[in-house]
């Protein structure tokens, strides 16, 4: 049996975590410069607000309802998210973090100890609960994806209760056959929207499908997605999260920049998360994309990509900064108010088997980079950085809306009086 336990709006509930006088209201979250609203509380649902939908378009709105409104607070998020993964690994020997708020557990020989996984499913939640103050659903499967499926259930579809459970024929048609087939594991909007097209709207209609020959219509991918939803279990904990194979770092500005050191120094610090990526998955780009943009909402819209083809496959930051101190000058132009920048590392090839090239030695410094990202690690990220990063700090990230560090920032902590 699998399990995925997720997160309810976690960042929309973990701001109500150290504030008790929100947990009432609605909440939503707004991502990098406050630009769209990210998470939506169940409370903030109600009232039918839309996720990734401009904040200035709602401002007026939130505020005519009492909205709360915060500033993405990731130093805090990732904290608590440590937190409730700690929690919920007491419950299965087998664990693998998804993501900041979603965790799978398998449970292998535990039918002889476990006889209700519904009542197990809130065993779960309140030790969850008790512990961080974040609400969880939990979704049981045969399979990774039924499981995921389950949790869909468990949250979002009616007749549930935080907990649902798929360990029969008879749970698995009725919680598929009220899913969308958008809301498939694995199924993107691209494809859900051709699956529509021939016939097939819910979850159950792609179960029904023949594997094979919708293998030879999409991919091996959907082959495996239609046998994990009929409870074959296809999937590894290395398949389930792939290696990305393209990595981008990008982010809107906090205020628009019009020099060309403040631009440089928002690419080489994008070169800098980007490669930091790359080694964390153990891959090398053979090409960057390096854009930057005026706001398409102002007049005399300006924007300006390069790819930059490294002879030698690379994940050294120093390196990356090199190709955008290359380009720099025919991205850059005077009198342009820059609102938006960004990296992109593609054609990516894998670090453990790549193929040297005689005739063009590698510039990459693995020993420097290891130490790089090892003090990084160690002092927190930003202790060590490529010098042109520091030219200006003026592109920086707005967040006007942050609730404080409850949990990393010495003078954020709580304070009671009693």
């Amino acid at each position: 049996m699998f399990a995925l336990v997720d997160a309810v709006a976690f960042y929309a509930s973990a701001e109500k975590v150290f504030d008790p006088s929100i947990r009432n209201k609605p909440v939503v979250v707004l991502t990098n410069n406050d630009g769209c609203i990210c998470a939506v509380c169940p409370i903030a649902r109600k009232l039918k607000i839309p996720k990734f939908e401009p904040y200035f378009k709602l401002k007026n709105f939130l505020k005519k309802h009492n909205v709360v409104v915060r500033s993405s607070n990731y130093e805090l998020y990732a904290d608590l998210s440590a937190r409730m993964m700690t929690e919920i690994n007491r419950y299965s020997d087998n664990q693998y973090i998804y993501s900041i708020d979603e965790s799978f557990l398998h449970f292998e020989g535990f039918n002889r100890i476990v006889k209700d996984w519904h009542a197990y499913g809130h065993e779960i939640r309140r030790s969850v609960w008790r512990k961080t103050k974040i609400p969880v659903g939990v979704g049981f499967g045969p399979t990774a994806t039924l499981s995921k499926a389950a949790n869909h259930a468990a949250k979002k579809l009616p007749g549930f209760d935080g907990v649902a459970v798929i360990d029969n024929e008879a749970s698995r048609k009725h919680i598929l056959g009220m899913m969308d087939v958008g809301d498939v594991w694995g199924v993107g909007r691209r494809i859900s929207k051709k699956l529509k097209i021939m016939g097939i709207h819910t979850a159950l209609d792609l179960a029904n499908q023949p594997a094979k020959i919708m293998r030879k219509q999409f991919s091996v991918v959907l082959e495996r997605t239609i046998n994990e939803l009929n409870g074959t279990a296809c999937l590894s904990w290395d398949e389930v999260k792939q290696k990305k194979k393209e990595v981008y770092s990008t982010r809107s500005f906090g205020e628009r920049i019009t020099d060309i050191h403040s631009l440089k120094s928002a690419l080489t610090a994008h070169c800098s998360i980007v490669s930091r990526k790359l080694r964390k998955q153990g891959s090398l780009a053979k090409r960057l994309v390096i854009f930057a943009h005026s706001s398409p909402h102002e007049n005399n819209y300006y924007k300006r990509a390069f790819i930059h083809e490294f002879p030698v496959a690379s994940s050294d930051a120093t390196v990356f900064a090199n190709a955008v101190k290359n380009v720099i000058v025919s991205i850059y132009k005077p009198g342009v108010r820059f609102y938006k920048c960004g990296i992109g590392a593609i054609e990516l090839e894998d670090g453990m088997h790549h193929q040297a090239d005689l005739f063009n030695q590698s510039q990459d410094k693995p020993e420097l980079m290891k130490c790089l990202d090892e003090i990084n690690n160690r002092f927190g990220s930003h202790t060590l950085k490529i010098a042109s990063e520091k030219q200006t700090s003026s592109w920086k990230m707005r967040r006007d809306l942050l609730s404080p560090r409850y949990t990393t920032r010495w003078s954020d902590i709580p304070v009671i009086q009693c």
